[in-house]
């Protein structure tokens, strides 16, 4: 069962996104999960009162959240999804990748062209529409199997190399495994050959894979891409909010940033049910760290 969520922050746009990336990824279906009250909002929340609060989106079975809020934040390539095209999983994958990618191309950017690299005969990086960025590969399908998606981390700006140290500290936080690690062959301004070029691990149940921006770039984690961790009661919620929360001022509603700056969503595994109670909206808006029984 899935635990960990990447939450995608939405410029008002949530329910408009949903619609565009199930039509734009193979199977991908979408849903609104939850409103914003009509009351008990704050000033800056008025103008959402009634409309979505999270879009979820399902991609070949993994969950995405898109949270509708302001102009606070946006996504940018810190944190990418990787879209694995398999040929031994789906149908027709080099038409069903080029097709992904024409449509995330409408109104989007590329960050580097599709075509073939030496570690993919076809692979593409493209921030769309809503600024999402996304990684499409053809895989080997001699290979071992991978999830349709899988979100990346590129550690750069003031967290450049320090990609081995976060998965190290992830796993043994949040209890998972280094799947494999590649270091860059060749040091350069930017990294040594102890930075990490790719490397995948588990976090629970959960892929993840993060590297070390292979040139210099004033890029940095925010909000705008955060990773939500699902909990099995308020033990959980206080070992890992402890372990993680390292800047205080972002401490709001179960959100934290840790050491390197990335966005986490501590929340226990029953948000849904805890969220329909009586004025737990206002309650939530009180809190820093999740406290289950004040909901």
């Amino acid at each position: 069962m899935q635990q960990l969520t990447v939450n995608l922050w939405m410029n008002g746009t949530a329910e408009e996104a949903g619609q565009f990336y199930a039509a734009a990824l193979p199977q991908t279906t979408t849903e609104v999960e939850s409103r914003y009250p009509t009351e008990g909002l704050l000033d800056f929340q008025q103008p959402l009162a009634g409309q979505a609060l999270t879009v979820s989106i399902w991609v070949g079975g993994t969950k995405l959240t898109l949270i509708n809020a302001g102009p606070e934040f946006s996504p940018n390539p810190s944190i990418s999804l990787i879209l694995n095209f398999d040929p031994s999983s789906l149908e027709d994958a080099e038409a069903q990748l080029d097709a992904t990618w024409a449509a995330l191309l409408d109104g989007g950017t590329v960050l580097m062209p599709l075509g073939e690299y030496p570690f993919s005969p076809k692979y593409g990086w493209v921030a769309d529409r809503y600024g999402v960025s996304w990684q499409l590969m053809l895989t080997n399908p001699d290979g071992e199997p991978a999830p349709l998606l899988i979100p990346n981390l590129m550690f750069a700006g003031a967290a450049q190399n320090k990609a081995a140290e976060a998965v190290e500290f992830y796993t043994s936080v949040l209890g998972g495994n280094v799947k494999a690690m590649f270091k860059y062959e060749e040091a350069n301004d930017v990294v040594t050959t102890d930075s990490v070029m790719f490397t995948d691990f588990t976090l629970g149940p959960d892929i993840v894979s993060a590297m070390d921006s292979g040139v210099a770039q004033d890029l940095a984690f925010t909000p705008g891409v955060s990773l939500q961790w699902d909990c099995e009661g308020q033990e959980e919620i206080d070992r890992i909010w402890d372990a993680m929360s390292a800047v205080p001022e972002a401490e709001q509603c179960g959100w934290l940033a840790d050491k390197f700056g990335v966005s986490w969503q501590i929340v226990p595994a029953n948000m849904g049910e805890l969220m329909s109670r009586p004025n737990a909206f206002e309650h939530m808006l009180s809190m820093k760290k999740l406290v289950i029984d004040e909901f």
